[in-house]
């Protein structure tokens, strides 16, 4: 029998795959305000490099949203980049029994349960994004491209 890879699903499947990454562990309570912007200064890296996951609920389908903390979701544009109509943010149940990750630490990367994912365009211009590695306390920094690849997703402008 095959040995698991240790870690959560987001850096076993990035060590499965050999992709370059690096991780990064901070210090952050998940109940701040501002989160987002205080990772990234834990991190000590640009606000807009660093991206939160958002799980959605467009026209009764769950979608994935990578956008960076420095803005919010545009639920509209969101819905369009799916083909979809209308958009609200998934209940944080719902959010967390689908990804198979809590609040504060939702991957878009070795979710439970493969999901349309959208990347915000911003990240087109990067060399290295960073997003959560599956638990609070952990991003994961590597190129928006491969991200993009592992996950199947598209670009579209869906930040506010």
């Amino acid at each position: 029998m095959a040995k698991k890879a240790s870690g959560t699903p987001a850096t076993a499947l990035l060590t499965e795959r050999q992709v370059a990454h690096g991780l990064h562990p901070y210090e952050v309570s998940p109940d701040a305000a501002n989160y987002g912007a205080l990772v990234a200064a834990a991190l000590g890296v640009a606000p807009e490099r660093v991206f939160k996951t958002l799980i959605a609920d467009v026209d009764g389908a769950l979608v994935v949203a990578v956008v960076p903390v420095t803005g919010d979701v545009d639920l509209k544009s969101l819905a369009q980049a799916v083909g979809g109509k209308r958009a609200a943010m998934a209940d944080r149940a719902v959010a967390e029994r689908s990804s198979g990750y809590v609040r504060g630490g939702i991957s878009p990367l070795g979710q439970r349960r493969r999901l349309p994912t959208v990347v915000d365009e911003s990240a087109r211009t990067l060399t290295e994004m960073y997003v959560s590695a599956g638990k609070r306390g952990l991003q994961v920094s590597l190129h928006p491209d491969v991200l993009v690849q592992l996950t199947d997703a598209t670009w579209a402008r869906i930040r506010t």
